[in-house]
């Protein structure tokens, strides 16, 4: 009798703290204060690593984010320990063995992984530092306070449903990057070997002037070279516009639908 009131108290136990750590609602108070507290945990390993960069930061205070980051991996360490030992209360992982490993291979709990693997592997000899900011992705499941959860699912629905639209697009702005850089190196290539010497070359400059980046100053010379750039330039503006549109129409047929739809008093989703 006592062995089974153990076993029924660990699962009970085990249940709470999937709900606390998974459960949107079901976490309830803790829930919202666990995440809370890893949130602050998460952003504040950010701000540190970002200036940790600043060498006359990090060189000031090499003491203090050592034992930050140290005592930051035992928190991230047994958040992902805990969460791989109550994964069994999901349906879906609910063979122990089958189950914890199906969990493990998912998507975030790689996330988890990656965001505590650095400091490990740095006892071998590995430097992968950088890869803590993979725990500000963290804060897309983390944080589940309603409206952010229910941002990013918008998202995904809309980019979901509007995919055969934007690859259309997608297809079409290949397209045109590359018969303008082939233009561009045949009409430029003699003139400025640097910039234009090749199709990858001239391909750079062509993703720069169809997008707001700058990472090229490289000029057309040639009379061809410079028609180029009058339309690039012009079909640029519409590369760019036409995936907003996509997006941004999904968004408003979406927002239309929730404010049509009959809601739930009680729960507010739709009947």
């Amino acid at each position: 009798m006592s062995s089974a009131l153990d076993t029924l108290c660990a699962v009970s136990i085990k249940h709470r703290t999937h709900e606390v750590l998974n459960d949107r609602w079901g976490g309830g108070a803790i829930g919202v204060a666990v995440d809370v507290i890893l949130v602050t945990l998460i952003v504040a390993n950010i701000i540190a690593f970002v200036l940790e960069t600043e060498p006359t930061i990090g060189n000031a205070y090499a003491d203090a984010f050592r034992l930050f980051e140290s005592v930051s991996i035992v928190a991230f360490t047994i958040e992902y320990l805990v969460r791989l030992w109550s994964c069994t209360s999901d349906p879906h992982n609910a063979r122990p063995l089958v189950g914890r490993l199906r969990w493990s291979l998912s998507p975030m709990a790689l996330i988890d992984l990656a965001a505590i693997a650095p400091f490990y592997l740095a006892f071998v000899g590995l430097d992968l530092r950088a890869m803590r900011v993979l725990r500000l992705v963290k804060m897309l499941r983390l944080a589940k306070l309603g409206r952010y959860t229910a941002a990013i699912n918008l998202l995904a629905k809309v980019l979901g449903e509007r995919k055969s639209e934007l690859l259309a697009v997608f297809s079409m702005a290949t397209v045109v990057v590359l018969l303008s850089s082939i233009g561009m190196y045949y009409a430029e290539r003699v003139h400025q070997p640097d910039e234009f010497g090749s199709v990858p070359r001239a391909m750079l400059w062509t993703i720069t002037n169809l997008t707001p980046l700058s990472a090229t100053l490289a000029r057309p010379a040639t009379p061809v070279g410079l028609g180029l750039s009058v339309v690039v330039a012009i079909v640029g503006v519409g590369v760019i516009a036409m995936p907003t549109g996509i997006i941004g129409a999904g968004f408003v047929e979406h927002i239309r639908k929730r404010r049509t739809e009959a809601l739930c008093p009680h729960c507010g989703k739709p009947v």
